[in-house]
Formats: C-alpha cells, structure tokens, sequence
C-alpha cells in the first residue's frame, strides 16, 4: 500500500495529504515518528520515495496525470502559482509560523525551535492574518476561488495553512465573509476529510473545526 509519512500540523504536510486525495490515489497516511526528518514523504507502490511536498507534487502529477492540480490556461495556471508561493512564503512567515508554531508541539510542525507559546508574537500573526484573510476575500471574489474559478494547487496551498490556523480557532471567520464562503467550499471537498479527523492528543481543535457549515 502506499505511504504518505507526515506530520499532523505541518502545511507542507498537509497540503501533500490534499494532493493525494484530489489525485484519488488511495494512500495510508502514517505519522513520522521523527519531527526532525525531512516531511512529508510519498512512498509509491513499487517503493519510490519522494521526499518533500514539491518532490510529491512532480511525482504525482508525472504518475497519476488524472485530475491535474494546476489549471490547463497559462494564466490561470500562473495564477495558482503564485497562490502557492504566496502561502509557502510571506503567510507562512508572517502567520502560520507566528500563531501554529507557537501554539502547536514541535513533533506536530516540525518547528525548529521548542519553546512556551511567546503571545506578543501570536498577536503580531492574528494582526497579519487579518490582512490575509482580506486579500483571499477579494481573490474569492473576484475570480470564483483563488486563481480561478476551479480549484487549484493554489486553493489548496492555502487552504493547508489555514486549516492548521483553524484547528485552533485562530480565524475570525465573522469578520471575513467571503473568505469564510471560500474555507467552506474547500473544507466541504472529500480530500479534506483526513485533515477534519486530525486529533493531537491532549490538544483538541475548536469546536467547529470539523463542521462543514459554521
């Protein structure tokens, strides 16, 4: 059977687990015993590893051409892209790190760091989050879903980062309606369900984690 070995918390992680399940490739998802190892790994049925949420993108894409995960229009495809490295950069350091990261165990992120949660940096990344969620209302808005009005690698880069933000009911869903409309349509896909199902274990997520209206 293949393995996808990762880590509950992480958004590279979990973003590889979204990737899988839009693919319909079934797949156990195991929980690294290491957090320091490099995450999250895909081992294929014939035992290729592919190491790291890119390495995994390629193979998946190259292996299993069904139901691509980036747009066939250029524009549309670049779009999504750029969606991508937006979350994987300036939210990730910015949010995700500031609020996640000091919230969450380290063998759940994989964090380089161990530490009490610092508050003054968790207030900087909700003030940030703010504005995030702002610029993904307008995108929402404007074009269907990110890039696009289907849904692509883009949607659910992002989508990785605020799921983990929500397991811990950091999102002030009330006060971003459009982005609140587009976290449904995407948390209402079947490739999330694995990701609803996440539990740390003295650590529960808020109530309405798992609900699909909220």
């Amino acid at each position: 059977m293949r393995r996808l070995i990762h880590l509950m918390l992480s958004p590279s992680c979990r973003l590889a687990r979204l990737m899988v399940g839009e693919k319909r490739v079934a797949c156990d998802p195991v929980l690294a015993e290491d957090a320091r190892n490099p995450m999250p790994v895909f081992v294929d049925l014939d035992g290729t590893r592919a190491e790291g949420v890119w390495a995994i993108l390629d193979h998946l894409e190259t292996n299993y051409p069904d139901y691509p995960l980036a747009p066939a229009d250029d524009a549309a495809r670049r779009g999504a892209l750029r969606w991508v490295d937006w979350a994987f950069g300036p939210f990730h350091e910015q949010v995700t790190q500031r609020i996640v990261y000091e919230k969450a165990g380290q063998r759940f992120t994989g964090a380089a760091f161990s530490r009490a949660p610092d508050m003054n940096t968790i207030r900087a990344g909700r003030e940030e989050l703010k504005v995030a969620l702002a610029a993904i209302g307008r995108a929402t808005e404007t074009n269907g879903n990110l890039a696009c009005r289907e849904t692509t690698l883009g949607d659910l880069a992002v989508a990785a980062h605020i799921s983990a933000l929500d397991y811990f009911g950091e999102v002030p869903w009330t006060d971003f309606a459009a982005a609140n409309e587009w976290y449904v349509r995407m948390k209402s896909r079947p490739a999330f369900r694995s990701i609803l199902s996440d539990r740390v274990p003295g650590q529960p997520p808020v109530a309405h984690y798992a609900e699909l209206d909220f």
